[in-house]
């Protein structure tokens, strides 16, 4: 998914859009800026600075700046849960571990190697089971007897899936196990940084009831969700941005802007 927060200079959220990415992800980053601009009724010259961050941020062609996801995703949990000490992000193609302290991001662990423990899992086993990926966390809660998925790699868990169908496993147990198994992954990593309250879950895993539920399980703490568990970053890219230009115009000097040609600011061709 690609998000987009515009961020007034007093920290309020102007707009805010989600939009799936798809292949072409510079036109992506065209359409949804202007969809959040014109949500906020701004036009693009009366934005003071962009920031992109995430996978897709070489491809933001009309972007100040470039930061990693890792500190724009400490820095928007932090706005959410001043108190925040690890922050676990499950999204669809990595899940990641943070520990943060007074806000900054300190250590980190990350899966993006393999496709288990993320939210393009689930999605491959909900296209298995013949289920929306929406439902399963819904689902999972009818179950009365987990089962245990073993296979750590996408395709085996596939596998092992159909053969538990097979012998009359309900459902609803199968799925409740493949959240405790994205759980377990996903904790099991985490725990390298010393798990340690206050903790936030976001990414859009995090929307699932059944995973979270299996989260706070395995921590033994409580575990807090966002309202919108897809933005932590997108709003910690804004308060960033904002930092910059506050802080420039602070010390009297410009803010950093790139020069972008006429067609990079274009947003329909």
């Amino acid at each position: 998914m690609t998000k987009v927060v515009i961020m007034s200079d007093g920290g309020d959220i102007c707009s805010q859009v989600i939009g799936p990415t798809g292949a072409e992800h510079r036109r992506l980053a065209n359409r949804v800026m202007q969809e959040a601009l014109d949500r906020a009724k701004l036009s693009f010259p009366e934005i003071s600075y962009v920031v992109a961050t995430g996978y897709g941020r070489l491809n933001v062609p009309f972007a100040d700046s470039e930061i990693t996801e890792l500190t724009c995703h400490a820095k928007g949990v932090a706005s959410l849960f001043p108190e925040v000490k690890t922050a676990i992000d499950i999204g669809g193609q990595d899940a990641k571990g943070l520990k943060i302290k007074s806000g900054k991001l300190i250590d980190f662990v990350m899966n993006d190697k393999c496709a288990a423990g993320t939210g393009r899992f689930l999605e491959v086993t909900a296209a298995t089971l013949g289920l929306r990926l929406e439902d399963l966390g819904t689902i999972s809660a009818k179950s009365t007897h987990r089962v245990k998925i073993s296979s750590t790699c996408t395709i085996f868990a596939q596998q092992e899936i159909v053969s538990r169908l097979s012998e009359g496993v309900a459902v609803e147990d199968v799925v409740a196990g493949l959240h405790d198994a994205i759980a377990v992954r996903v904790v099991g990593m985490t725990r390298r940084l010393k798990i340690e309250p206050v903790v936030v879950l976001t990414g859009g895993v995090a929307k699932n009831t059944g995973v979270v539920k299996a989260v706070r399980e395995k921590i033994e703490h409580e575990v807090f969700v966002p309202p919108n568990p897809l933005l932590s970053g997108a709003i910690g890219g804004a308060i960033l941005g904002r930092d910059i230009v506050l802080g420039a115009l602070k010390e009297g000097k410009p803010i950093p802007k790139k020069e972008r040609a006429l067609e990079e600011v274009t947003f329909f061709n």
